[in-house]
This record gives C-alpha cells, structure tokens and sequence, in this order.
C-alpha cells in the first residue's frame, strides 16, 4: 500500500496525530474538521503578518524623519537590542550641536540607522542653507536701518523736515530750531531722507536724539509717508540746495514733493524754499494750496536780491534784518571794541504779541513812544484789522490808524519774554513801576468806561507832556536857520484822491496795474545800452551800480528781484536811484524780458573787471556797488565759487580816483542817461538823496555789497581785517558793516516761518518793496509788470512805509545838538587812515549815547507833497519823530572814545536812538 499523503496535526494538547487516507471513509467527518482548522489557522498567521507589516510601516517613516524613532528602536539586524532611550529635546539638543558642529559629546547617536540618519541630516541641512543664503543676503542688504515708522507722543506735536537733507542743512536749522531764546519747544523733529546719512550726519542726530528723529524713506512715496504720520504733523518743512548747477530743476523737485505731500494730505501745511522767483506760480496750480492757512514758499532768489537792493538805500540793513530773523546767543565782551555793540544788537530778534487792552483807542506813534519808554520795547509794526479788507501788517503808519482789541504787534528785543510786556501791561497796576522787569501779569478787569477814561487821559497826557524843543522836532513850530516858513505835518489820508491826480506827471509818473511799482513803456534793449565813451559823457551820480557775472549758459539770478525794490511806488519818481548794469549783454538780454518796464535803467556791456567799465559809470560817485554773479553754481570747488565777486571787489577797492574828474564830469555838457529827463531839476540822480560824503579818491571808500556762495570766503574781501577763517559769518567785519552777503543768512527763515508766519510776511514787505500774492498771480500769467491808470486805489497803495538812512549831523536830526545832547568837541576823533569803515548796531540800549556821526535807520511814512527832494527829506523827518521808528546805527569800526561824553539824556531826545549806523 502506498501513502499518498501523510498530515501531521499539533493538537491542543501537544501531541501529534497521523492519519493516512486509506481509511477516508471511515475518518470522512473527520478529515473535514481538520482542513476546517487549518485553515483558521492560516488566516490568523496572515492576519497577524499584515498588522505587524503596518505597523512596520508607520514606524519606519518616524525612525527615518527623527532620531527619536531611530535611536528608541534600535537597529533591526541587533534585533532591535542596541536602542537608547532619548526624549524629544534631548534629540533637538542632538541635531543643534551637531549642525552647530560643536558636538559636546554628552549625547550622541549609538545605532547604525541614527548615524546614518545624521549624515543624511547634515548634508540635506548644509545644501538647503546653501540654496537660502544668496535670499538671506538680499533680505539683510534690503533692510534699512531707519526704515521703522514714527510713533506719535500723545501731546507733543511733530513736523517733517525733507528735501536737501546734508550736515550742513540740517545743523544750520537745528541751531536756529532748537535755540534756547525760543520758548519751550516741544516738537519733535521727523527727518525723511531717501539716503541714509552719513557718519557726520548721524552723530549729529544722535546729540539731539530727545528731538530728532531720521527715517529712510522718500516723499514721493505715499508708504514713507504713512511711516512718518504725515497725516498727524504739524507741518512739513522742504529744504532746497542752494549749491546746485541747475536751479530750475531743484524747484521742480520740490514742487513734486509739494504735489505728493498735498496729495496725500490736502490740509498739511507746507513751507517750501525755492531758488528762483518764477517758480513761485507753479505752486499756485496745486488745488490744495493755500497761503491763507499757512503755505509759504521762501524764495531764497526774490529775498536775497531784496535785501541786496535796501542796503542800496540804506547801507548795512540787509545786515540788521539778517540778524533780527536769527537766532543768536548773546556774547558778553568787556572790552570797549565794535564787536561789544554789535554783538549786543546781534543778541535781538523779532517777535510778536498781542497787545493790552490798555492801548485800545491810542495811535500808532503813542503806543510806539509808550512802549520803548515804559516797557523798553522797540514797535515798528502792527497786524491791523480793517472793515473793508482783510487784516494786513502795517510797519510804522501814521497817527490815523487806532489800535483794536487784539492787535498783534512786531517788536524788536533780545528774548520772548521781554515781549510779554506789552501784553501784561495795566495801566492800574503799572503806571508807577520804572522797572520794567516787574510788569508781570495782574488781575485787574478794567471795564470798558474805564478803558475809555483811561484812553482820554494818556492822550491829555501826551499833549501836555511835549515840551517847545519836542514840538521842534515833531515839525510844529520848528523854524529853520535861514528863517524858512513852517513846516507843517500833512496826514495822507486826508489829502483828496483828485489833488493826487492832478500833482501826478501823466507823462513821467506811472505805475504798474497795481500801483505798488513805478512803470514805464517797455524799451528795446538797444535804446539802454551804452558805449564806454558815451557813460563817460553821461552825468551818473548817485547811482546804482549792478556788478554782474554770467554768460549766455549762465542761470538766470532774477535782476527783476532787484530792481523792483528801488522802483517801488512809495518814492517820488525825483528819488529814484539811476541803476546801470555792467556785464555781458548775452546774459543782460536773457533777463532784459523782465526788466524792459522799469524806468531809469541803462546797460553798459563789459566787464566788472575792467577798470575802464568801471570808470566810465563814475563808480566813485555811486550811491552803491552791487556785486553778483550767476556763475557760482557751476563751480565744483567750493573756495572757488566767489573768485569772480572777489576779484571784481579787490580791485574796485584798489582804484584810485582825481578828485576832479567827478565835477568836470558833473558840470560838462554830454547827454543824460537813458530813461532821465535832464531838463527838470526834479530827474536830478542826487535830488533826494542823503548828503554824500566827502569825494571819494579811494576805492576803498566807493560803497560795496558783494553778493557770497561759501561763507567762508568772506576772509578774503577785506586784506586788512583780523577775522579768523572759521569765524561765523555774522562775527565778521564785512557782513557786520554790511559790505558782504550770503544765502546761507536765510536758513533761519525757515525755522522763524514756522513758528511764527507773520514774521515772513513783515521780511517780504519790507524788502521786495511791496510784492503782494495777487502781483504773484499777475506776474504768473504774463512773466512782467503790466500798466495801470492812476485811480485813487491804486495811487493809496503808495501811502506805506519805506526805509531810509539819515545822518545826526545834517538833515531832521541836526536840531538834537541845540539841545544839549552834543557838544562840538565830542565829535568822533580823527583817524589817519582814508578809510573808516561803519557797523551795525541793532536797537542799542535806552542810554546808549550817540555821536554826531551816526547814522540812523528810519522807517519813513511817504509823504504826498514832496515837491523838492530837501522839502521831502524835512518834511518827512518832522513826522518820523512820532511815527518813524529808528532800528540800527551805523558806527565806525574804530572804536571811539566815550570816557568823556556827557551822560545826561533827555528821555523824549532818547527816542530817536534805536538803531543805529555808526
């Protein structure tokens, strides 16, 4: 028998059953039973096999994506006997110091598979790092170290300074901005410049790190205007540069950070510098701009002519009014030298203040009197609020204007608080005091029949106080010496608006169409041109002579900047300064489009150095030399950007002059200049002028302002001064005697607009001669001055202050000596040397003693019935005592000798000493 097929079945109890198939028939049910539980048994090893395949498979991920499952498992062919147990940290720990290829060796990988893992690990690691390290480079190099945004301080206000944005910018405003004699300021100042600053620059802000801030960022962007809440600051400040090649192109990038910022937030307010006046008109196309809300824009071209062309008038005021609008720190010098006086007048600035209600009523000339006398405050100007227009600043105006509630007043002193005094004044409290340290604020609350009584009885005082000499010098019944009649004071207003057509030249006298500016018919350049020989011929004196540098490539400087201040309508047609160009005519022609409509200007093409040129416009004779030049930008030397004004200056200063030339030429018998009619005595270029000086047989002595780029080359205008090449600007001798002038004096504008707007307003007026917004518009649409009829309005705009110099020992103030002020022998000692040079004292103290030979800066009222220039000098002097404010003396720079002086003032004579000329 053959066995086909032998199983062997375990059974439960262990033991083993063989059964073969022979006898299948009789094992049938039994044969069933047992494929039945082989097979359950086989399905429960196959169900067994897959769960532990899956949960092979769920670890093997983990073992390979984390040490944890490597090093916890072990390796598979140790039969999982080398495992570690090793947290989840402690792993962390593992691939940090190993990565960090530090590896302390305190915990480390002992199985085969971690090992392997850590290999794959590090080079997977090392090859990410090495794909991420050229984006980490950009990241890095693209962050900006100022590239955060500003937080505002609750309470504290902050402006945005932007544009041209160097150390020298920015000290320059800082200096004036933060300055101690300023009352609190609590501003902080936000930076906002594209270019991060340099070393210099950043230390400097990190001295004013309490106040400053600098951010990186651009204007022009609305996100960098976001980072600096432009939308929460007070205002926002633009600086130009003042040094650059092309000055259009810089104005035109300022307009495009006007237009963003307004842009962005309509009612931001905006002060902006621009360089050249005819750039101005483009910032009336912006919708959002609105002076009336405190927009401004300083142009550096129109102001910087403009105090040019009043130290043409009046010989170093461009020095006093650069000092009155800068901040500077009083120096105390024991020594009795020229730089004490100066020094001390530097120390004023100006600044305004309401006035009390105790000069409600009073007049102009009385509050002016009361104020310098009682509360030792120098006024020359008012706010003055007016039914028929909108309030306007009036300087120094006449007895017919009456103070209001609420009047703001400009005033001259050496710090705000000072001022506070004509705010705190009370008659009921202070009318005893002398001292006016102790007018403090009172509580008194005067009613209004007490303000009136109070008003009738200072006006009672004041014309019972005038002594006979004070009446004198009021022009009231002051005789002359030559028993002339008297002269009696006129009120302009009162004059009827008829008798001033009828007294106009219809022919001559014309203005401009808003009568701020004498006017004549446009004239072709050729019919004001002169030849050498025929200046020669021409009788020129008291003249103006404009020094000019500039070629056809040349910038233009805006000579209509110049020009327009000695136009100006509040001189009689008789009083106006000849002007002759020097210079090339290819420039001349490129400005003559803006010049054509002015009368009594003459072009003399050349050179300002030649000596011939400059001899044949009578140089000598002038009233004053103005040097500029257009080429100074385009000089990448800094020390050299003034070489052609030096050069022009030296060797004026060096020419030496015949005495008789000047009246051989006076007298001779050659043709007039062009414009002048030679027949009326009143087309005299010396009728209404000062009395000149002694004839000029040195250059040294022939008036010069000359016109400086880089303030440190104001060392070389004059060979014999001492000043050390780092003195500041302001402690120099040219700029102290108002021989020299730099753009950099008009920084501190900006500083001095923002904190007070009207203070910009009151320097635009007083040196442009009267350009107003609405002459902006005018000269915005046509580039020149159009013509108008004379008619009562305009002819009423004539009636406004100018400035003018007048001398103690001739003129209105000759009358001071009789009354015991001076004595003959107290005249300034002799010098031997030809030259004596003059500097600026800005409001002396109230017993500073004069000497005969100062001159004082008036602020005079315009005066209708000037017929004759010596009727129009007295005649206008008489009313300068009770409404002409002085401002500066004018004294020689040898320091004279004052042990001697007589000390006793009278207290109404000291009112004529506020500035001075010396």
């Amino acid at each position: 028998m053959i066995l086909t097929k032998m199983l062997v079945y375990r059974g439960p109890d262990g033991g083993t059953r063989s059964e073969t198939f022979q006898n299948t028939r009789r094992h049938k049910k039994s044969c069933r039973e047992l494929f039945q539980n082989c097979y359950r048994v086989k399905m429960d090893q196959q169900q067994q096999a897959v769960e532990k395949e899956d949960r092979d498979n769920l670890c093997l991920p983990a073992s390979i994506s984390s040490p944890t499952g490597v090093e916890n498992s072990g390796d598979p062919w140790e039969n999982f006997q080398n495992s570690q147990s090793l947290s989840y940290w402690e792993c962390v720990y593992l691939l940090m110091v190993t990565m960090s290829t530090v590896g302390y060796g305190d915990v480390y990988a002992k199985t085969t598979l971690g090992r392997l893992f850590m290999v794959f690990f590090i080079l997977g690691g090392l090859a990410m790092f090495a794909s991420y390290v050229p984006e980490i480079i950009e990241l890095i190099g693209n962050r900006k170290k100022y590239g955060g945004s500003y937080s505002a301080v609750n309470g504290r206000k902050h402006i945005v300074v932007c544009g041209h944005i160097t150390l020298e910018s920015v000290s320059n405003f800082l200096k004036d901005f933060l300055h101690k004699d300023r009352d609190d300021v609590s501003v902080e100042i936000v930076f906002l410049h594209n270019i991060s600053p340099n070393l210099e620059l950043e230390a400097l802000f990190k001295r004013h790190f309490t106040q400053v801030e600098f951010y990186q960022g651009s204007v022009l962007n609305p996100h960098d205007l976001a980072r600096v809440k432009i939308e929460s600051a007070d205002a926002c400040l633009i600086l130009a540069n003042k040094y650059c090649a092309d000055p259009d192109a810089e104005d035109a990038s300022n307009i495009m950070r006007v237009i963003s910022i307004k842009n962005y937030h309509p009612k931001i307010r905006i002060i902006t510098q621009m360089l050249q006046y005819h750039n101005k008109a483009h910032l009336l196309n912006i919708p959002s701009w609105n002076w009336k809300e405190g927009d401004d824009a300083i142009c550096l071209a129109e102001l910087k002519l403009g105090f040019i062309a009043q130290s043409c008038l009046a010989q170093g005021l461009s020095t006093m009014l650069a000092n009155l609008f800068s901040m500077r720190s009083f120096i105390k010098i024991e020594e009795d030298t020229w730089q004490k006086y100066y020094l001390e007048g530097v120390a004023n600035e100006m600044y305004t203040e309401y006035l009390s209600s105790a000069f409600v009523g009073l007049s102009f000339p009385t509050i002016c009197e009361l104020c310098y006398v009682k509360l030792k405050l120098l006024l020359i100007a008012i706010e003055y609020k007016s039914d028929i227009r909108e309030s306007s600043t009036l300087i120094n105006p006449g007895n017919h204007v009456k103070m209001q509630e609420g009047t703001l007043g400009f005033f001259i002193a050496s710090d705000a608080k000072e001022v506070k005094r004509a705010l705190f004044y009370c008659k009921a409290c202070h009318d005893d005091i002398t001292d006016p340290k102790r007018i403090k604020k009172c509580g008194c609350k005067r009613s209004k029949n007490n303000i009136n009584g109070y008003i009738k009885s200072i006006e009672e005082e004041q014309q019972s106080a005038v002594s006979p000499k004070k009446k004198q010098r009021n022009g009231n019944t002051r005789n002359s010496p030559n028993g002339s009649p008297k002269m009696m004071r006129h009120d302009p207003l009162l004059m009827p608006g008829n008798e001033q057509i009828e007294n106009m030249d219809v022919n001559v006298k014309k203005y401009d169409s808003t009568g701020m500016f004498h006017w004549c018919q446009s004239k072709d350049i050729e019919k004001v041109m002169l030849t050498r020989s025929e200046a020669a011929m021409t009788v020129l004196s008291g003249h103006v002579v404009v020094c000019i540098f500039g070629d056809a490539k040349s910038a233009l400087v805006g000579l209509r900047n110049l020009v327009m201040p000695l136009r100006a309508s509040n001189f009689h047609y008789h009083e106006l300064k000849p002007i002759v160009f020097v210079g090339s005519l290819e420039y001349l022609k490129r400005e003559w489009e803006t010049l054509h409509n002015f009368p009594k200007v003459s072009i003399l093409p050349g050179t300002p150095l030649s000596r011939a040129d400059l001899r044949a416009v009578n140089i000598n004779l002038c009233d004053m030399c103005v040097i500029l030049s257009a080429n100074q930008s385009n000089i990448d030397d800094a020390s050299l950007q003034d070489k052609e004004c030096i050069l022009a200056s030296l060797n004026i200063k060096s020419m030496q002059f015949d005495d008789s030339i000047g009246v051989l030429q006076a007298t001779s018998q050659g043709f007039t200049l062009p414009g002048m009619d030679r027949s009326s005595p009143e087309n005299s270029p010396v009728h209404g002028g000062l009395a000149r000086q002694a004839s000029i047989t040195t250059g040294a002595n022939v008036p010069i302002i000359t016109e400086l780029v880089n303030d440190s080359n104001v060392q070389f205008l004059d060979q014999d001064d001492d000043d050390d090449p780092d003195t500041e600007l302001y402690l120099t001798q040219p700029f102290a005697c108002g021989t020299a002038f730099a753009v950099s004096v008009l920084d501190s504008l900006m500083s001095a607009t923002y904190f007070n707007d009207n203070i910009l307003t009151l320097i635009r007026t007083l040196v442009t001669g009267g350009a107003t917004p609405e002459l902006e518009g005018l000269l915005a649409e046509e580039n020149a001055l159009r013509g108008g009829y004379s008619t009562p309005q305009t002819l009423a705009n004539r009636d406004r202050c100018r400035v003018a110099q007048l001398a103690l020992y001739d003129g209105p103030f000759a009358d001071l000596g009789d009354g015991g002020c001076y004595d003959a022998h107290l005249n300034t000692q002799s010098h031997t040397s030809q030259c004596t040079k003059r500097y600026v004292i800005t409001n002396p103290p109230y017993g500073f003693e004069l000497v005969p030979s100062d001159l004082i800066f008036c602020l005079m009222q315009f005066d209708h019935n000037a017929g004759q220039s010596q009727a129009s000098l007295s005649h206008s002097s008489h009313s300068s005592h009770s409404s002409t404010k002085k401002s500066s003396s004018v004294h020689s720079i040898p320091a004279t000798n004052r042990t001697n002086r007589a000390k006793s003032r009278d207290s109404r004579d000291k009112q004529k000493k506020d500035l001075v000329y010396r």
